[in-house]
């Protein structure tokens, strides 16, 4: 009988009439990639298979041969290079979350990345890192328990506990209705998982299932977190590894390296031939002495491992012995010798072989070659093969990151953060930022950085004759609106107040601020004996200055609170000297570490403004 266990996230009456008003109808059935097996919704479980061809028939089976594959030493190598360059263990946070894409409030925000580090501590993630992507990555499937307290279920995930992928299996009963114009529609009726402890089995032909004396246990769709590779077979009822392309050539590689050691162990050793002359004597004669001669010119003694003793094995002929023949030449006995095999030391067919092996799960070939060493160079000298691998790593990452994805999800609904029906328009937005370790993607945004760089500094004295400072950020630099808008805001709020020095050691923009005029006189009221200051700037008087400076005011800046940064800014353009009595009226909205200045009390009557 079958059990049901598990549980499923309640939707509201506004959420199921959304999601029923979201199923259109359609003639094409959905493809998916999580390996479900279809069944009619008004049927149960059955199956029959008859294996033609002698190979893998259930996916339970095609898990267990992917792990074995994955014992054997160049298939190890392989992956543990894979498995390296995804999973940067060195470093103590080696996924985190963005939320920069999200549009919620910090409060939002705070609350989401709490419970994806409670995610990461329920799988233990910082410390099993790397076992639980190697699982991943060589059974191509993962299936987590998520564990609740039904008393309490706004407690969200307790526990999550991993399940074989061989005692688990995901239905999906489809119904086949009649639409509109006679069309027939099949439509998704359920889905859940059905577990068998003592393993589970689906024909990869029919993609049907087999649990003759099984006791199948039926689990709710929400109870479990389902992963996959995305690779399906060419009927897309099985999930495949990405290990699968590897099968062919590692029997290949077996056969060649099997025939090889046979080959070298039979034509390794020279080997004699004695012609023993027989004379005339009969053929049963002319045996015996062959026999005689070979008895007492050959001695075969065996030492025995298991008793230590040493015993005599002279009744036996192995293939590495010699070869006796009669024969009635009348030249009498002569013995001969029969070379080795040559070119016993080629090993190119076995290397095309292993490196055919590689190729077939994505690794470069160059990591076979124990002598050649890490290369840290310019990208000029990063081969192709590696640029392609950090790509597969990429790929891997983003497919695996689902875990957290589906985990993160029941976890914020359970505890009420945001509802079901909010959670398909923000996940896009959640990203997962792997610790990098592939230094050759690294160097290749760098080298890119330097060229941009250089390119930005050859075109700098044509920006505003023949270019515009706007061109040259989206089409050298490729910056977008975004990110210039983000870098103008923080350009501006990094930029020190008069006289203090910014973190690279300069003042301001990187020039010396304004100094103050020697004559008092000349700086308040502009009307010293000459027009020129020492320095080479104009100047001018409080009511002329404020009115400069509000010609140049941005948009954004209100003249009753000007950043001094900008003040500096308009007098440098313009080669005018700032009066000092600007300084004097500091703007309420001001703060020690960053003065903006009311110039709207410069001009306003009193003794200072007159001054």
């Amino acid at each position: 009988m079958v059990q049901i266990a598990g549980w499923e996230l309640s939707l509201t009456k506004a959420e199921k009439k959304e999601e029923q008003e979201k199923d259109f109808e359609t003639f094409s059935p959905k493809i998916e990639d999580d390996g479900a097996t279809l069944v009619a919704a008004t049927g149960g479980y059955y199956a029959t298979y008859i294996d033609i061809e002698g190979t893998t028939k259930t996916e339970a089976e095609l898990v267990s041969r992917y792990r074995e594959m994955s014992l054997v030493a160049d298939i190890d190598q392989a992956i543990e290079d894979i498995v390296n360059d995804a999973m940067d263990t060195d470093d103590n946070d080696i996924v985190s979350l963005n939320l920069d894409k999200l549009e919620y409030s910090d409060k939002i925000k705070k609350k989401i990345s709490e419970e994806f580090d409670n995610v990461l501590d329920m799988l233990d993630f910082n410390s099993r890192a790397y076992d639980i992507f190697r699982r991943y990555y060589i059974d191509g499937r993962m299936y987590y328990h998520a564990i609740i307290d039904k008393e309490k279920p706004e407690e969200g995930i307790q526990e999550l506990r991993y399940i074989d992928p061989r005692k688990i299996k995901k239905i999906r009963e489809v119904k086949k209705e009649t639409g509109k114009n006679n069309i027939p529609v099949q439509k998704t009726h359920k889905e859940y998982f059905a577990y068998s402890p003592r393993g589970y089995a689906s024909d990869m032909q029919t993609g049907q299932l087999d649990n003759t004396n099984f006791q199948v246990v039926k689990i709710a769709k929400d109870a479990i977190i389902h992963i996959t590779s995305g690779l399906m077979d060419k009927n897309n009822t099985a999930v495949l590894s990405y290990l699968h392309k590897a099968i062919r050539p590692l029997n290949q590689l077996r056969q060649l390296e099997d025939a090889t050691v046979i080959y070298r162990l039979s034509r390794a050793p020279e080997r004699r031939i004695f012609n023993i002359e027989v004379g005339g004597l009969p053929k049963a004669k002319a045996e015996q002495y062959v026999r005689d001669m070979m008895t007492r010119h050959k001695n075969k003694l065996v030492y025995d491992q298991s008793t230590g003793e040493i015993r005599d094995s002279r009744q036996y002929m192995t293939m590495l012995e010699d070869y006796w023949f009669p024969k009635r030449e009348g030249r009498g006995t002569t013995i001969d010798t029969l070379p080795a095999g040559q070119s016993l030391g080629e090993m190119g067919d076995v290397e095309y072989f292993q490196q055919k092996l590689y190729r077939a799960l994505n690794v470069p070939v160059s990591r076979l070659e124990p002598q050649t060493g890490f290369n840290l160079g310019r990208s000029m000298e990063i081969s192709r093969d590696e640029l392609k691998f950090a790509k597969f790593i990429s790929r891997l990452r983003r497919r695996f990151s689902h875990l957290f994805l589906y985990a993160l999800e029941k976890q914020l609904v359970l505890k009420k953060i945001i509802s079901s029906s909010e959670w398909p328009k923000i996940r896009n937005d959640i990203v997962f930022d792997f610790a990098v370790d592939n230094h050759f993607a690294e160097l290749k945004h760098t080298e890119i950085l330097n060229n941009r760089i250089e390119t930005l500094s050859r075109i700098e004295p044509y920006v505003g004759r023949f270019y515009s400072a706007k061109w040259v950020r989206k089409n050298i630099l490729y910056q977008t609106d975004e990110e210039i808008e983000e870098m103008d805001k923080e350009i501006d709020e990094e930029k020190p107040e008069p006289g203090e020095e910014d973190e690279f050691g300069g003042f301001g923009q990187g020039q010396e601020p304004t100094p103050p005029p020697k004559n008092p006189s000349i700086s308040q009221g502009g009307q010293g004996d000459d027009d020129v200051t020492p320095s080479g700037k104009k100047k001018m008087n409080p009511a002329e200055f404020v009115k400069l400076v509000s010609n140049n005011l941005p948009a954004t800046i209100e003249i009753n609170a000007v950043p001094w940064s900008v003040i500096n800014d308009i007098a440098n353009k313009n080669n005018v000297s700032i009066p000092s009595i600007v300084k004097e009226f500091p703007s309420p909205k001001s703060t020690e570490t960053r003065k903006k200045y009311d110039l709207t009390k410069v001009t306003s009557g009193g003794d200072q403004g007159q001054s």
